[in-house]
């Protein structure tokens, strides 16, 4: 059975993350990192509940 923080925790890494990388971004690029950020995160949380760790 999965926690909350299995998911809690590589969404606020994430946003993290983007606030880090996107501190000198411009909106439109900002919003290129965002999609391709969430994209990782969801990739990974579908590979670890399908058991492939």
């Amino acid at each position: 059975m999965n926690s909350p923080l299995d998911i809690i925790v590589p969404i606020l890494m994430g946003a993290a993350l983007l606030w880090w990388i996107g501190r000198g971004m411009g909106g439109r690029s900002m919003l290129i990192a965002t999609a391709v950020t969430l994209a990782v995160i969801v990739g990974v949380l579908l590979v670890q509940n399908a058991g492939w760790r």
